[in-house]
């Protein structure tokens, strides 16, 4: 199972922001033996930065057996970093499964 997770940032936060979920992601491949990435919408109009930029952590192949585990050490993870004072809104989760394993 691969889990998404976004929300949207104000550029003055971006770098306390991409240190914390840095650390939080290495912790969490450590405990669980997982792929992290962390990713940004692109800027809309050549050259010019938005007032607000989205951001996505990205965790791919979380065993079945551990995905509510994870998804309980993630949410913690993420407020023990403090992670919601550098953000605007929600961080919004999404799951999802392969379908077909031959790709």
């Amino acid at each position: 199972m691969d889990f998404y997770i976004y929300y949207q940032v104000q550029p003055q936060h971006t770098a306390a922001l991409q240190a914390r979920v840095t650390a939080m992601q290495m912790t969490l491949r450590e405990t669980f033996g997982i792929r992290a990435g962390l990713k940004r919408r692109p800027p809309s109009v050549e050259g010019s930065e938005p007032s607000m930029q989205t951001w996505m952590e990205v965790y791919l192949a979380v065993p079945p057996e551990a995905g509510d585990d994870f998804a309980v050490a993630l949410d913690r993870t993420a407020q023990q970093s403090g992670l919601a004072s550098l953000i605007d809104g929600l961080r919004q989760t999404e799951r999802f499964m392969d379908i077909c394993p031959c790709v």
